[in-house]
């Protein structure tokens, strides 16, 4: 009686272990059918539609996210400029160098690019500016308009009748008055006479504002210009658009003035940059220029792909020849694993270059190598003796220091890689690192459960 009730829990507690096996499989391929449609979402477009036409149910269609593609693969403008810094002090450099940025951000955002990259790159006390516009095929007008100097201006407020005016004016096509401001008018006051902008806060409320201090003739137009509009708007512009439309409560002589508001101390410290960036603009050069054609970039992309399908198709072609049942499973856990992988790549979103794709493709050779560590331990653990399945859990013990190891030393690798590096390399580092990540998931959680809900003792 003591073997049969004995025989009997052992058969319960496997019946448990199984069951919880086979929902955590399921969950998976759950979560991976999910991950697919937003990899590719016209297969569940197409699965909804046919199941709302048949039954009534309004089952929603996924969003087309497509892939962020860098400036290999997509084509357009690469620029490099080399900033002057001499007349700046050492401690100002890195603050002057953002707001240039900040400015230049801005412009290229003017042509309507898709993920514009816009760097300060510093080697020793050089810096360089490393501007991306991926589509843009007209180099010289980015040239242009990013080596224009910025421009800051003040502007009083229009009557209002004026307004209405140049507003009338401008919906009947009335072309001298197309490219005319309806609010604001321009005054003689630019960034020419601003000699600073500073973060300030209230000492009372402790609000962050932008404290402005300009030179001799500037104090003079901002006290004109703030006497002869109290109870008004004046605005000020930094390449054309506003940045700050304060009111004016009274007149503000002595060369300095306050541009409150309901900032962060973040916007205020943004604005502050703007407000020196246009005022001080750190003379920039361009020292390199690369077009990148578009037929180049999708040449590219898809020798790329091509690389990544035959890698694919060899590793699995191995595995199953090598291991069989278990390299089966292993492809399965590797399908998986490039699945969740992409989608990550749409969510972040991660934007993909050619040295981004051989980081995914790097990343699929730690993946299988954590099967093959976690294969071999097993059948070393069979051939002790061990039945099936606690050759499975001794087995992955055995190589998860090994996996740990290996896994966490490329890790460390790439967060270096991507902490220090420029572009290029920081898009090899993020896909490297995302991908190892899910692929100890991969090894550990899927091909382990599989194994087990594959083996009967």
């Amino acid at each position: 009686m003591g073997i049969f009730f004995k025989s009997k829990n052992k058969d319960e507690y496997l019946d448990k272990q199984r069951n919880k096996t086979r929902l955590i499989v399921i969950g998976i391929f759950i979560l991976a059918i999910i991950a697919g449609s937003l990899d590719y979402p016209a297969l569940w477009n197409k699965a909804s539609d046919y199941i709302n036409n048949q039954t009534g149910i309004q089952i929603p269609h996924f969003k087309n996210v497509p892939f962020r593609l860098g400036l290999d693969l997509q084509g357009g403008t690469h620029l490099i400029y080399k900033a002057d810094l001499s007349d700046i002090d050492k401690e100002e450099r890195q603050e002057s160098m953002e707001g240039i940025r900040d400015v230049i951000e801005r412009r290229v955002n003017m042509f309507g690019v898709t993920e514009p990259i816009v760097q300060i790159n510093k080697s020793d006390e050089a810096y360089r500016l490393i501007v991306e516009l991926p589509g843009v095929k007209d180099i010289h007008q980015a040239i242009e308009m990013i080596g224009a100097t910025p421009y800051l201006e003040f502007k009083e407020e229009r009557s209002q009748q004026t307004t209405e005016q140049i507003i009338e004016q401008q919906e009947q096509g009335n072309e001298e008055y197309e490219n005319i401001d309806p609010y604001f008018k321009p005054t003689d006051l630019t960034g020419r006479y601003l000699k600073n902008a500073e973060l300030a806060f209230d000492q009372t409320t402790t609000q962050p504002y932008v404290v402005l201090e300009f030179n001799e003739t500037g104090a003079d137009l901002f006290a004109q210009i703030t006497k002869q509009n109290v109870g008004k708007r004046v605005a000020i512009y930094l390449d054309g658009a506003p940045i700050s439309v304060p009111r004016v409560e009274q007149e503000i002589a002595g060369g300095r003035a306050q541009i409150t508001g309901n900032f962060t101390i973040e916007e205020a410290k943004q604005l502050a940059q703007r407000l020196n960036a246009g005022a001080l603009p750190v003379p920039i050069e361009l020292i390199s220029q690369q077009s990148i054609g578009a037929s180049l970039g999708e040449k590219s992309l898809n020798k790329s792909l091509e690389a990544a399908i035959i890698g694919l198709i060899a590793v699995a072609l191995f595995m199953i020849i090598y291991y069989r049942l278990p390299g089966i499973l292993a492809v399965i856990a590797l399908a998986v694993y490039t699945i969740f992988v992409l989608a990550i790549f749409k969510l972040i979103p991660v934007t993909l270059t050619l040295a981004g794709i051989a980081g995914f493709i790097l990343s699929i050779g730690m993946a299988v190598d954590a099967n093959v560590l976690i294969f071999e331990r097993v059948k070393e653990e069979r051939k002790k003796g061990r039945d099936k399945l606690s050759s499975i859990d001794e087995g992955l013990k055995r190589a998860w220091p090994s996996i740990r190891d290996g896994n966490l030393s490329t890790i460390i690798t790439a967060v270096i890689l991507y902490w220090f590096g420029t572009s290029i390399v920081r898009g090899f580092a993020l896909t490297l690192l995302v991908g190892v990540l899910i692929s100890m998931f991969t090894a550990i959680i899927l091909t382990r459960h599989l194994l087990k809900l594959t083996t009967k003792s």
